[in-house]
Formats: structure tokens, sequence, C-alpha cells
């Protein structure tokens, strides 16, 4: 974006806001859907996910610091909004987030939306055995194409433990993406 700062004004100025807010949409949409969309799996509940995240930030739009850039604050919130629908459907069904991560993996091939290949499937199964904060790591550096430093700001972690973290995850696909067998497509 050219010039945030002037972006920013017009986020918050009571006369410009909503158009402003649907550029924003336009601009970051799509970006955001596929960063729910590794966390939640599932097309429905991306877009509630992305629903709600876009309704924190068009309410917290006026208590942005500009820390950090706007992408680096919407991702966060949409990282926290993904986090709190995973909780949320923790405690509904009494089974921890990497149990609700196996269900949405096991549901994926079924879900309309994915137009993954084999190789893809296997991926987001090797994907699946790492610990939830593992994955993120890597889904943010290798999907989204995020610098760690703006992984870091995200996650609160330090630059040189997103680093480490990413090329474990890096090391553990590699090792065990060829050991993966998929089970034969249902026909619909």
């Amino acid at each position: 974006m050219a010039n945030e700062a002037d972006f920013i004004s017009k986020l918050i100025s009571n006369n410009q806001k909503d158009k402003a807010f649907k550029q924003l949409l336009e601009l970051y949409q799509v970006r955001l859907y596929w960063h729910i969309r590794k966390l939640v799996i599932t097309h429905e509940n991306t877009d509630d996910v992305l629903q709600n995240t876009f309704v924190r930030i068009y309410k917290s739009l006026p208590n942005f610091s500009q820390e950090s850039s706007l992408y680096t604050w919407m991702h966060k919130i949409a990282y926290n909004e993904s986090l709190r629908f995973l909780e949320q459907n923790k405690k509904k069904h009494h089974i921890s987030i990497d149990d609700v991560n196996r269900r949405y993996l096991d549901n994926l091939v079924e879900d309309s939306f994915f137009e993954g290949n084999d190789l893809q499937l296997k991926l987001q199964t090797v994907l699946s055995e790492l610990p939830e904060k593992q994955r993120q790591i890597f889904n943010m550096k290798y999907y989204d194409d995020l610098k760690f430093r703006e992984i870091a700001a995200i996650l609160g972690i330090k630059e040189g433990t997103i680093k480490t973290s990413y090329y474990n995850s890096v090391k553990h696909i590699e090792k065990n993406i060829s050991k993966i067998k998929l089970l034969p497509l249902k026909k619909v």
C-alpha cells in the first residue's frame, strides 16, 4: 500500500470510514480468508471466522496504534479469532484443539471447496501432526509469506524461536510426507 498512514486516517475518519473499509475488504479479504482457512480448515467455518474478524477490525480501528503494519495487525486479529473459534469448539465438544483439527482434516476431503491434490492432502496430514503453535508458524511463513519478524509480532514470540520452529517443521515435513498413505476418496 502506497501510503498506509493516509489510508488509516480515512479508516478512522467518520465521513470516509465506510468507503475506506470497503477498500480494506477488497484488499485483504482473500488473504485473510486463506490464513483463517489454514487454521479452521473448512470453508463454512472460515467464512464465520472471517466475518467475525472484520467486525472486530471495524470496531477496533480507532484503537489501532500503528506500531505494526495494518496487515500485520489484521492478521493478528484473524489469528486470535481463529483460536477463539477453535477454543469454543474444544469446549463445545469437550475435546482438545488437536482433536478438533484432526476431525476437520478428516472432513477436508469431503469439503466441496477443497481443490487440493494428494500431495496437498499429505501435507495437511503431516501438518496436523505438529503441535498447534508450530503448525501456525509454518502456515504463516510458508503460505502467507510473512517475514519472521511479522510472525513474531503477531504471536508475541521471539524471532529466533519462530525461525527454529519453522525450520523444525520443514524437517518434520521432509521426513514424514512420503510416509503418509491416503485413503481412497469417497464418491459423492
